[in-house]
């Protein structure tokens, strides 16, 4: 038997997908930063200016932007090995332009920094400065060792002096109890390791995630990772409904990381689904489903093969119920 589908039903009938638009600094949700589903880009290290604005497109004329996914991020491999410069081969045209070719768009933008590239470590004031104000992204995934505050302080002081409005994202993984003081600084933050497209990857991540539901709400939620629902063609199709359903129940920022070019219309169908991205941006709801009963363990069992099997969770229309079950 293998355990993979998760079903969902509501007691009342679902509202559609809330676009929020007020804005807030670094520290809290309340007025909606942070809540809308992003993109993500995964092409590991073959990225450049073309790819990012061709992905952007493809979110447009996919229905992804109409749907609610409001953000195009950068993950690795964007600098140069010096401080913090964008590469001048891939991107050659400079961050500014890409970022601007993307507000075009309709969209904001993010980015990363990431093991291997020059971090911030003492330059948080000097980056904050050159991310948000000289180049314009919006958004950002902060891998820096626990360092987290000095940057959070540098982009308060950014946003109180330039009037821009950024997403701060913890990429921590959950080392040092980050689900305890994340939403003092941050918006979302990592609670495991990088996800792989694979359902071994998938049930680890709902299991640990299973006892910590409580610490996600309005200002600030347990990121889950991205949604890679297609990528690499490891999870079938049913896998990859489950896996999108946990996450957005479970009120996990929504970072699609695919290829969007090759996309299928079953997965854009699942990443379309507005019911359930209804439940995800709830605008009265801010909490996350929890486990009531795990099923086939005893209660409070960990178990990252088969975590826990009965789950429900608030929602503005009614009680949310979500189902995971062996088959």
């Amino acid at each position: 038997m293998h355990w993979q589908k998760i079903g969902t039903t509501t007691l009342k009938g679902l509202a559609l997908l809330q676009i929020m638009t007020g804005v807030s600094p670094v520290q809290g949700l309340a007025n909606g930063i942070a809540r809308l589903p992003g993109e993500l880009q995964r092409c590991c290290c073959d990225i450049d200016e073309d790819l990012i604005l061709t992905t952007a497109k493809l979110m447009k004329s996919l229905g992804l932007q109409d749907a609610g996914y409001t953000y195009v991020n950068l993950d690795d491999c964007w600098a140069e090995k010096n401080r913090t410069s964008a590469d001048r081969v891939r991107f050659k045209s400079g961050m500014k332009n890409l970022t601007t070719q993307i507000r075009r768009l309709g969209f904001d933008s993010g980015w990363f920094t990431c093991a291997g590239y020059p971090g911030s470590f003492e330059h948080e004031q000097q980056d904050a400065q050159t991310f948000f104000v000289d180049w314009g992204f919006d958004y950002l995934k902060f891998d820096n060792c626990a360092k987290y505050q000095r940057m959070a302080d540098a982009i308060n002081a950014v946003s109180q002096q330039s009037h821009v409005q950024i997403v701060y994202s913890l990429c921590e993984w959950g080392w040092v109890c980050d689900i305890m003081w994340g939403a003092s600084m941050a918006h979302s933050w990592r609670t495991t390791g990088d996800i792989g497209p694979n359902w071994a990857s998938l049930t680890n991540i709902i299991n640990f995630n299973s006892f910590i539901t409580q610490a996600t709400g309005f200002y600030g939620r347990n990121d889950l990772d991205m949604v890679s629902s297609s990528c690499n063609g490891g999870l079938t199709y049913d896998e990859a409904k489950s896996h999108f359903t946990a996450w957005a129940l479970m009120k996990s920022p929504l970072l699609i990381g695919t290829n969007l070019s090759a996309i299928t219309d079953d997965i854009l169908g699942i990443l379309k689904n507005r019911e359930i991205l209804a439940i995800n941006q709830d605008p009265v709801k801010g909490s996350s489903i929890s486990p009531f009963r795990w099923g086939i363990n005893p209660d409070w069992t960990s178990n990252s093969t088969y975590p826990a099997q009965y789950w429900s969770g608030p929602s503005q229309n009614g009680t949310v119920f979500m189902l995971a079950r062996r088959i």
